[in-house]
């Protein structure tokens, strides 16, 4: 099969520009809090260990997992369902663990976020299920390997791009 007769896959970019939107207004929200408050882990350039930091954590360790944010180690892009799936899971508990103790505005967020995730979870899933049964690297248990697609555009691997 030559380059021109290979699948193309389209994956919609919008989940993309969300997650940085979102990742963006986490980190505008941290700063005003942080402007707001004294103290804390604040003084050492960290963010106060408050709620939305945990949420914050988690969350980017799902989006890492999922691709969407590089590596800050390696500057690669690691595609990790499994670490995803964890991370997503452990909001989800979150969630539920503090349901009547979290302001509106924290339960609602905290709900679209874990709805976000698992809606990309599902998607990038859809992917490598269909690169697998088109007998791609999916197959074989990694992906973005050299010579193989990669998980974000269907294309040539990109370098940078690993699996666990």
């Amino acid at each position: 099969m030559t380059k021109d007769d290979a699948p193309k896959l389209h994956i919609d970019s919008d989940w993309k520009a969300e997650a940085q939107a979102e990742k963006e207004r986490l980190a505008a929200q941290e700063q005003s809090r942080d402007a707001e408050k004294t103290g804390g882990g604040a003084g050492r350039g960290l963010p106060a260990a408050d709620f939305r930091s945990l949420v914050g954590v988690l969350a980017s360790q799902a989006l890492m997992g999922l691709g969407t944010i590089e590596d800050p180690q390696t500057k690669g892009v690691v595609v990790d369902l499994e670490g995803s799936r964890f991370a997503i899971d452990l909001l989800a508990v979150l969630e539920e663990k503090t349901k009547g103790n979290l302001t509106e505005e924290e339960a609602a967020e905290l709900r679209q976020l874990v709805a976000d995730l698992r809606a990309r979870f599902v998607q990038l899933g859809q992917l490598v299920a269909q690169q697998a049964a088109a007998g791609g690297p999916g197959a074989a248990g990694g992906a973005g390997g050299p010579g193989g697609p990669d998980l974000v555009s269907g294309g040539p691997a990109t370098p940078g791009i690993h699996t666990p």
